[in-house]
């Protein structure tokens, strides 16, 4: 006996939604793309360069975040490193394991990368603080369904 899968229509509403925050994911990587292209990075450098300015991380980790295999990771953890934008030291609580860290030069072209994206900071602007809790709740809330 072969079975019936059903389709719920998706209401109008939920797929202008959807539809409005393609746009707006769209938009944010390709200014984001073109933020890192203007600071002689790749998209992916700029995510990890982005993430390691909060902590250093092992690579496992790294890989885990950004959802990527972790061989990637040590490719692009070389590539950065050449530039003298991260490094690699030993975790004080496991030597075994290596953790990448930005340099002093890593933070600053960091920053300066999230100081060029206007998009994501602009619009949000325009919002009051009060919108920008209700939007930052509504978005968490998303992410925990």
């Amino acid at each position: 006996m072969a079975t019936q899968k059903t389709t719920a229509r998706i209401d109008p509403l939920t797929l202008e939604v959807v539809d409005l925050i393609g746009t707006v994911v769209a938009r944010y990587h390709d200014e984001y793309e073109d933020a890192a292209t203007g600071h002689a990075l790749t998209g992916a450098q700029a995510r990890l360069l982005s993430l390691l300015s909060l902590e250093p991380l092992p690579m496992r980790r790294i890989a885990q975040r950004l959802k990527c295999e972790p061989s990637n990771v040590t490719g692009i953890v070389d590539r950065l490193e050449a530039r003298g934008l991260v490094e690699r030291r030993p975790d004080a609580n496991d030597r075994r394991v290596k953790l990448a860290a930005v340099t002093q030069e890593g933070r600053r072209v960091a920053r300066s990368l999230r100081e060029s994206l206007h998009f994501a900071r602009e619009p949000l602007a325009g919002l009051s603080v009060a919108e920008r809790e209700s939007l930052r709740d509504l978005l968490l809330r998303m992410l925990a369904a």
